[in-house]
């Protein structure tokens, strides 16, 4: 809980932004894992972890209530769905926080990234350009390239084979992850620019593929009842009070206060 806070008062110096929420998964499943049975299957231990921090989030959940954050969290989405989805609706502009690639794919001339570099110490805003530098493909490439490559951590396939500059360079050549299969049609032949190996692998892993990047892409139809005037940023008095009431000294001296808590705190934390 301190960690989070803390990154969250970090990320509010430095960006400054009028608004504000926080988004949180679920414990229960999702649709991709019911699109496909292995989703996440290779994170057991870190499902064992999850339980125990799950009572953690239901407390942070309560410190938002009483500083006046709306918190975001809906079954059978992941909340990188619940995040595309507010993005999208959203008419102002849109700064993410957050150490997840994935989120890449949702940058554009509006939203950006607000991404941690060093633990909770610093962190850099990643534009368009800056997801072109670092992936090697441009945001609604994303998609694309996850397809290719697949997502260990998430545990689907992609086209067996094919590596990330593999698939940077067929992404670079062909702009999509459907034109590339329909250069394998082109007649008389597939086109020369792809090797024999390559058009191997690419055959044999299109199913992959295709479930892939399905299961990469981020949903922005989630049912998520959007109200801007309720995500106004919270009063920093209001702030302070609950920091003070949880204790957290250094905390509430970086916010502004003179580092005095109250020796019993509100919450039943």
């Amino acid at each position: 809980m301190y960690g989070f806070l803390s990154m969250l008062l970090k990320a509010i110096e430095e960006l400054k932004p009028t608004h504000l929420a926080v988004v949180f998964d679920c414990p229960e499943p999702t649709f991709r894992h019911n699109m496909y049975v292995g989703y996440q299957t290779n994170r057991e231990k870190d499902r064992q972890i999850s339980e125990d921090i799950w009572g953690q989030v239901e407390k942070l959940k309560t410190v938002f209530e009483k500083m006046g954050v709306p918190v975001y969290a809906l079954p059978g989405f992941e909340a990188d769905d619940v995040i595309g989805t507010i993005a999208k609706k959203s008419k102002q502009g849109v700064i993410i926080i957050t150490g997840d690639r994935d989120l890449m794919q949702l940058v554009d001339d509006r939203v950006s990234l607000y991404m941690p570099q060093k633990g909770l110490s610093d962190g850099t805003i990643v534009d368009r350009d800056k997801v072109k530098e670092r992936l090697g493909v441009w945001p609604e490439q994303v998609v694309d390239y996850k397809a290719l490559v697949g997502d260990a951590s998430d545990n689907y396939p992609g086209v067996v084979g094919i590596g990330p500059k593999t698939a940077i360079d067929l992404i670079s050549k062909y702009q999509s992850f459907e034109k590339i299969y329909q250069s394998l049609n082109t007649s008389p032949s597939p086109s020369p620019n792809l090797g024999e190996g390559t058009i191997r692998k690419l055959i044999a892993g299109y199913e992959g593929g295709e479930l892939s990047k399905r299961l990469a892409a981020i949903r922005t139809d989630a049912p998520v009842m959007l109200d801007e005037h309720m995500m106004k940023l919270p009063d920093e008095h209001k702030i302070l009070e609950v920091l003070k009431e949880l204790g957290y000294k250094s905390l509430v001296k970086r916010a502004g206060g003179d580092g005095e808590v109250n020796q019993i705190g509100l919450f039943d934390l």
